[in-house]
């Protein structure tokens, strides 16, 4: 009977209330880590608008004209920050870009849009609402050499592509 009793007084025991450490925050369901904010571009960076959209050459464009779409991106004079968005390619070689440029001599960072044409191995745009002159030629795939001009001054440079 002692055994039962014994059982009896335990099974009415409750566990006892467990006190919470001082100092200490109760245990919650962990947040999601807050948003990663990219940091802001420097003001002498070339920034395309974000809405710019490539669209992929159609199939009955050469390969040597769709081998220009794309976004390149690289510097002008080894300083000089610079993208170019080939947007559009149609099977003539005609092509819409926009064109975006970190800080430039006095010329301040922007954006222009244009429309230019593919000759062979070289794309030439007409001349951009900022003024200035762009040529690009791919010596081989992923690769264009850049020249830009405005203002009497000329600058060059080699762009990589960086996405289709």
């Amino acid at each position: 009977m002692l055994g039962l009793t014994a059982f009896a007084l335990v099974a009415c025991q409750s566990t006892p209330e467990t006190q919470p450490v001082a100092g200490s925050q109760p245990v919650t369901d962990p947040q999601p880590a807050p948003a990663v904010t990219p940091a802001p571009a420097l003001s002498n960076s070339a920034v395309l608008d974000q809405t710019v959209a490539v669209v992929p050459a159609g199939k009955g464009v050469p390969a040597r004209y769709a081998a220009f779409s794309g976004i390149w991106a690289g510097q002008l004079n080894g300083m000089y920050d610079g993208k170019l968005a080939v947007l559009t390619v149609s099977s003539g070689g005609q092509v819409t870009v926009s064109y975006a440029w970190g800080d430039l001599a006095d010329n301040k960072s922007g954006v222009a849009d244009g429309s230019g044409r593919i000759v062979g191995n070289t794309l030439k745009l007409g001349r951009l609402p900022n003024g200035a002159d762009i040529t690009a030629t791919m010596p081989s795939p992923g690769t264009l050499n850049v020249t830009y001009a405005l203002a009497g001054q000329t600058y060059a440079g080699t762009f990589a592509r960086v996405s289709q």
